[in-house]
């Protein structure tokens, strides 16, 4: 099992540039299947989860050639629409399957995604709402099982709470579906906007991208003409790279970036006192001459990301005073605290409150990854702590980050990727 190894208080200077959306590319390899031609898709992330669901779409029967940084699958040889357990239980995204491979072929199995390191994340709003659109839905074994043998037909969704996946499941039943569905509620991320404008090029009526109230009018089971497309910047790459040059307080530049895609987290570090520049598609983060203190608190899309909530929690550290964030999307999501304790942070959970005091002078140390963010906010500890920083664990990080090492050394850091 492979670690990385910081030698950390090492300054960063330089460029880099940040990789595709890996929550974008996600729903649209599984948006492959809505295809009736082979559908080209770049600017790819080289990471764990991309190759984990094209070797499901290879399982259904689907042939892809994977080169680089771009993938052309051809979903026209499917011959299964079983979603099997082992590759669905090691990333939940798997699900995003369902909505497709229902509206396609009328029937599916697709094995629940069970729970997340960092809290339950149940899929019961998407079942709800392929129900509304004419779904018969059980469960059996551990397995959704989904039949439509007319085709979906369209309806009016309301989601109880804003659902990533589940808007983006639905979207795509609905694209072949009879009629009109409306989905309210919708999530606004910016990887739900690309899926809609996806979809709209590739013949599908799209009415409302970007709001909390999506019109889709299907195509009554018709496969559609996909265009080439280029997968949307990973804005959570991005902010993360931005909290490395933060917390090292040193003069780095991100390159193609969609600036807008990050206001919230842009918004956070001027508050805490850096500098940004803005210029097309590359953000320059210039030093702080004193860290400020940070009252956050996660929410939905345009809100602060709690995809970002760990490493600003690394960043809060180094702050002049007490700071304060509140985690109100995932119960579970404070477990990279006790690890961060390790460097000497101070940290006080009560609930779904962390009140960090600093300033910390943190000290390098053995630590463990428990999820994605969490690791990265482990990597961004080590960079500023004085010694060596060992994250172990780091299989978390390759299924989201790529080439995090090659990255950072180009920067300056000093990171080593080994086996334990």
């Amino acid at each position: 099992m492979d670690y990385l190894q910081i030698k950390g208080m090492k300054p960063l200077q330089g460029s880099v540039t940040i990789s595709g959306a890996k929550n974008s590319a996600l729903p649209l390899i599984a948006f492959s299947i809505l295809s009736k031609n082979p559908f080209l898709l770049t600017n790819l992330p080289e990471v764990q989860d991309i190759k984990t669901l094209l070797k499901l779409l290879d399982n259904l029967g689907a042939s892809y050639e994977y080169n680089k940084n771009q993938v052309e699958i051809d979903t026209s040889t499917i011959n299964s629409t079983i979603a099997k357990y082992d590759i669905v239980r090691t990333m939940r995204a798997s699900v995003l399957v369902l909505g497709p491979l229902l509206a396609r072929f009328g029937h599916c199995e697709v094995s629940l995604p069970g729970g997340c390191a960092i809290g339950q994340r149940p899929i019961d709003l998407h079942l709800k709402a392929l129900k509304t659109m004419g779904a018969e839905i059980s469960i059996r074994s551990g397995y959704v099982v989904a039949n439509a043998p007319k085709g979906l037909k369209g309806g009016v969704i309301v989601f109880d709470k804003v659902t990533v996946t589940g808007t983006e499941n639905i979207l795509m039943a609905a694209a072949l579906a009879k009629g009109t569905t409306t989905i309210v509620n919708a999530a606004k991320e910016p990887e739900v906007v690309q899926l809609c404008e996806v979809l709209k090029k590739s013949g599908v009526e799209v009415e409302g991208i970007g709001s909390d109230e999506i019109k889709i009018y299907g195509t009554a089971g018709e496969l559609l003409k996909t265009p080439k497309v280029e997968v949307i910047p990973d804005r959570i790459e991005a902010g993360t790279y931005l909290c490395a040059g933060a917390i090292t307080n040193s003069k780095i530049t991100i390159r193609k970036v969609e600036p807008q895609h990050l206001d919230a987290v842009l918004l956070k570090l001027q508050q805490m006192g850096f500098g940004l520049e803005i210029e097309g598609d590359e953000i320059t983060i210039l030093p702080a001459k004193k860290i400020e203190p940070v009252e956050i608190v996660t929410s939905e899309y345009p809100g602060f990301p709690t995809d970002m909530q760990a490493q600003f929690m690394s960043l809060a550290l180094l702050a002049d005073g007490t700071s304060f964030i509140e985690e109100r999307l995932f119960e579970n999501r404070f477990m990279h605290v006790a690890e961060l304790k390790r460097f000497g942070a101070n940290i006080q959970l009560k609930g779904n409150l962390a009140t960090i005091i600093g300033p910390t002078k943190l000290c390098g140390a053995d630590v463990m990854a428990t999820d994605l963010r969490a690791s990265s906010a482990l990597v961004l500890a080590g960079l500023c702590a004085k010694g060596v920083t060992n994250v172990h664990r780091i299989y978390h990080l390759d299924r989201g980050y790529e080439k995090l090492e090659e990255k950072l050394t180009a920067l300056g850091a000093e990171v080593k990727r080994l086996k334990e």
